[in-house]
């Protein structure tokens, strides 16, 4: 299983000098940990960012991370407010053989009450059974990235037909 870090708000962290949210380090590690994970993961920080201020050249840079890896189940972090455009990205372009599940959070991992952890083992469990294709987890569900949007008025990604 492979793990590509993108950012987002899973990975944003505060910062007591200015009162901001930051990119310092992922937070994957230590989730992988505290999760007493015992999958064999390798983990490949291509960048920590804000989904929104992705553009192209990050979607292909990831797209190309999905297909140059050799792992056929893989998992990326990813801010929410662009994942269905990366997941577009990714599909138009992805092997016929691999499984890639996006999750996101709508809340830090460093703050009391996140869902990245719950989220992340969605992921790691969807990525499994799941048959080859691009999917995205959230609250709980999987959805085909087609059949999916963020919800910014209640906080929640939601199907979509």
């Amino acid at each position: 299983m492979k793990i590509l870090i993108t950012g987002g708000t899973l990975d944003k962290q505060y910062n007591p000098l200015n009162g901001a949210l930051i990119f310092s380090q992922s937070s994957v590690f230590e989730m992988l940990a505290q999760s007493r994970n015992t999958l064999e993961i390798d983990l490949d920080t291509l960048m920590l960012k804000d989904s929104l201020e992705m553009n192209d050249e990050d979607r292909l840079r990831i797209s190309q991370a999905c297909n140059d890896c050799d792992e056929k189940q893989i998992i990326i972090t990813h801010g929410t407010d662009t994942m269905v455009e990366s997941a577009q990205a990714i599909a138009a372009q992805l092997a016929p053989n691999k499984t890639v599940v996006l999750l996101g959070a709508m809340v830090p991992y460093q703050f009391k009450g996140s869902d990245a952890l719950f989220n992340l083992g969605c992921a790691m469990t969807a990525v499994q059974i799941l048959p080859a294709g691009v999917y995205i987890t959230m609250n709980g569900q999987v959805f085909d990235y087609r059949e999916v949007q963020k919800n910014r008025t209640i906080g929640a990604f939601v199907a979509i037909k």
